[in-house]
């Protein structure tokens, strides 16, 4: 594998990472359709912890086998997947060297009371990355919940580590708790200081979601307004996150969200690539429609991204 002009100049923004750090960057940039763009699609599987399993492969019955996730991820040409250690351990050994994996290494679940508060468990380790010959570790913080000073504490610990080790470290970024609105949670100004947390935190990938022009905060609100940032498109909003990101010196990638039509999500892919993030991570909006629907959804948003649709 020789990187790319485009991914080298992506990885030298990196310029406190061990070689093996950007070795298993290099890994996920250069792999699939749009290796060596600078452009990345991820098949995120972590629902059947997060919702449960029939609210996640019910729609795809296939989807019950980890097999499945695997192998659709191979397929559709993309530049990895992510799940928890119980999926990836499923396949581990099958689908070796066929595509960089992130362990995701912390989880929650949907059976607990509304009084628990919004956090994860850690569910797995940097050694089981190592184990399983992950390209990365992946860990859900929650910025504005009454834990996240705590989720600080041990997605640091883990990105030193993993980075000691030779692994890189991608950071879900999800604003969420009792610090946030139910609105504030995809408003921009939360989303653009997610990204710049994650950032902070040494995220080498950083996952945010999609944001809407809503202003949650009213400090921030008065500087949006007095230098007039544009957040009017999702194009400019999309562009005003990765100025959070360091100014674009930070992998950006977006989460599809919920199962939508085609059209929003190919609209979103292009609202992406406009306003120069690095893609998407897209779950359910990929693995509970039919495979051959999956794949064609997926085959379009290569062609967005490499600006063919």
């Amino acid at each position: 594998m020789r990187a790319t002009r485009t991914v080298q100049r992506l990885l030298a923004n990196y310029e406190g990472e061990t070689p093996g750090v950007k070795a298993n960057l290099a890994r996920i940039l250069m792999e699939g359709r749009l290796g060596g763009t600078g452009r990345m699609i991820i098949l995120p599987v972590d629902q059947g912890f997060e919702h449960g399993p029939a609210r996640s492969f019910a729609p795809n019955p296939a989807g019950y086998d980890p097999h499945y996730h695997y192998q659709l991820a191979i397929d559709a040409g993309l530049n990895a997947y992510a799940a928890p250690l119980g999926m990836l351990e499923a396949g581990a050994d099958t689908f070796a060297g066929q595509i960089p994996t992130i362990l995701k290494v912390n989880s929650s679940n949907s059976l607990l009371s509304g009084t628990a508060g919004k956090d994860q468990a850690i569910t797995a380790s940097v050694d089981d990355a190592l184990r399983l010959g992950c390209a990365a570790i992946g860990f859900t913080i929650y910025p504005g919940s009454d834990a996240s000073l705590g989720m600080f504490e041990e997605v640091s610990a883990m990105r030193e580590e993993a980075a000691r080790k030779g692994i890189a470290t991608v950071i879900w970024s999800y604003p969420r708790g009792e610090g946030v609105t139910k609105d504030g949670e995809t408003a921009i100004d939360v989303a653009a200081y997610a990204a710049q947390i994650a950032a902070l935190l040494g995220a080498h990938i950083i996952k945010i979601k999609l944001s809407t022009d809503h202003l949650m905060q009213d400090e921030a609100k008065k500087v949006y307004l007095k230098h007039g940032i544009d957040i009017a498109s999702q194009a400019a909003r999309v562009r005003h996150c990765m100025q959070a990101a360091f100014g674009g010196r930070r992998l950006v990638v977006f989460s599809g969200g919920a199962a939508k039509g085609e059209e929003s999500v190919y609209d979103d892919a292009r609202a992406i690539r406009d306003g120069g993030g690095n893609g998407s991570i897209i779950g359910r909006n990929s693995f509970q429609r039919p495979r051959d629907e999956a794949l064609k959804l997926l085959s379009t948003l290569v062609d967005i991204y490499k600006g063919k649709a």
